[in-house]
């Protein structure tokens, strides 16, 4: 990970203020609606931290939107007024989602970088009641969304929008769409592949939020020698008779659904059985982190992970990822960090189009709703791969990185800062995963 000078965040940050302001910037500020006064802008980020499964399992977020908060106020805040942060910790709980949205709603603007595992009940989110008694709904902008009730919510728009087509949510089966490119890649260039897929299985939307992907994968021509259910909290020998099982099979590919910490068993164990023919081992977002090489060491080598946010250490080719990147701190960037800013500035995005339109004064959760579905083919100024988040619609783009010699090095495509977006990655296919 890259650390640039302050001049490229000042350039940046000043352009962005410069759109915030719109044609609002000489009027008198006034208060617009819950969480906006006439001197700042209250948002909360709502994120499982303290939890039993894994030790900050979304901490990334919690670090990020306060930065970006941060570095906003620097060059001016937003509509005229400073951004205030509130981190909410959900702890992988229900009840805790459910009492964090409830605060949220009655005291912030909006929800920002949401990585909650426990949004199964959304009356609280859309029935949010506006400044004038209204029930507008709660702007949501989150990273993570794994519940269909959170994923097909009205007022929840998802920086990594749901493999589930909200039309088809009440269907039997429902149609998902989700990205193969990843998938064609490793065929193309490796060949027959087959092996082992771990869902998790602590929580049921949790492994349906793989089963669209994997399937897609095994339909694409990476078969299931195993298929195996995981728990979070699984010790290392866990993993021993799935070893075994890809032994038996001659397995090439192995892909843990799960955390990081999932995947580093997962080699263990394979190098300790001397399962040695596997010629991908494949994960995605949630194992770009430090953790993974800190926790993984030389037996994480060679690792394939897939993402969809420019790789850290190319931060010099991209002005939004270098803020982000200096703004929170090297030792505190992961993937869903880096997506939770992605988040925020999507909320910018929407904010800046309600002031363009309206003035600083016209800022309402109504407006900013309307203005969010009205975005799309976001990057983050480049950061991420194009996605219409407004539409609700995957991404097609990918890029993967792989480890070697204890450090993340861009696989494809060849160019930095860059991604693959072939339509043709997208795939469509029908499922029924409801209850």
């Amino acid at each position: 990970m890259v650390a640039l000078g302050a001049t490229l965040a000042m350039v940046l940050g000043t352009a962005a203020v410069a759109g915030a302001q719109g044609s609002g910037d000489k009027e008198s500020l006034e208060a617009s609606d819950v969480g906006v006064t006439s001197t700042e802008i209250r948002i909360a980020v709502i994120a499982d931290v303290d939890n039993p499964f894994q030790a900050g399992l979304f901490k990334g977020p919690s670090d990020a939107v306060p930065a970006w908060a941060k570095w906003m106020n620097t060059h001016g805040g937003l509509a005229g007024r400073e951004v205030k942060v509130d981190f909410i910790d959900s702890k992988l709980n229900a009840d805790e989602t459910r009492n964090a949205i409830i605060k949220a709603c009655s005291e912030d603007f909006a929800i920002v970088g949401t990585s909650a595992l426990f949004v199964n009940n959304t009356d609280d989110l859309v029935g949010c009641v506006d400044s004038a008694g209204a029930a507008t709904g709660l702007p949501d902008f989150p990273v993570v969304t794994t519940e269909p009730e959170h994923q097909c919510s009205p007022v929840s728009h998802s920086i990594n929008p749901p493999t589930l087509d909200c039309a088809t949510k009440d269907q039997h089966p429902q149609t998902y769409r989700t990205g193969t490119g990843p998938t064609r890649y490793y065929l193309k260039r490796f060949g027959d592949l087959h092996g082992a897929y771990l869902y998790p299985s602590d929580l049921r939307a949790a492994k349906n939020s793989q089963v669209p992907l994997f399937t897609a994968e095994q339909q694409q021509g990476i078969t299931a020698d195993v298929d195996a259910d995981v728990s979070a909290l699984a010790p290392q020998s866990v993993y021993t008779a799935i070893i075994q099982q890809m032994k038996d099979a001659g397995s090439t590919f192995g892909r843990s659904g799960l955390g990081s910490a999932s995947t580093v068993s997962f080699r263990k164990e394979a190098k300790l059985q001397g399962l040695n023919g596997v010629k991908v081992w494949e994960c995605s977002q949630q194992c770009y982190s430090d953790s993974l090489l800190e926790q993984g060491g030389a037996d994480v080598e060679g690792q394939f992970v897939d993402l969809q946010i420019v790789p850290f250490e190319e931060a010099g080719s991209n002005k939004m990822l270098a803020s982000y990147l200096k703004s929170v701190g090297k030792d505190k960037a992961d993937g869903f960090g880096a997506q939770a800013w992605a988040a925020a500035i999507y909320f910018r995005d929407a904010v800046n189009e309600v002031v363009k339109g309206g003035g600083n004064n016209a800022l309402t959760r109504a407006r900013v709703l309307k203005a969010a579905d009205g975005i799309n083919g976001f990057t983050a100024e480049g950061m991420i791969g194009k996605v219409d988040v407004g539409k609700r619609i995957p991404s097609s783009c990918y890029a993967i990185v792989q480890v070697k010699n204890a450090k993340f090095v861009r696989v494809t495509p060849a160019k930095k800062a860059s991604f693959n977006c072939d339509p043709k990655n997208s795939v469509t296919l029908k499922l029924d995963l409801s209850k």
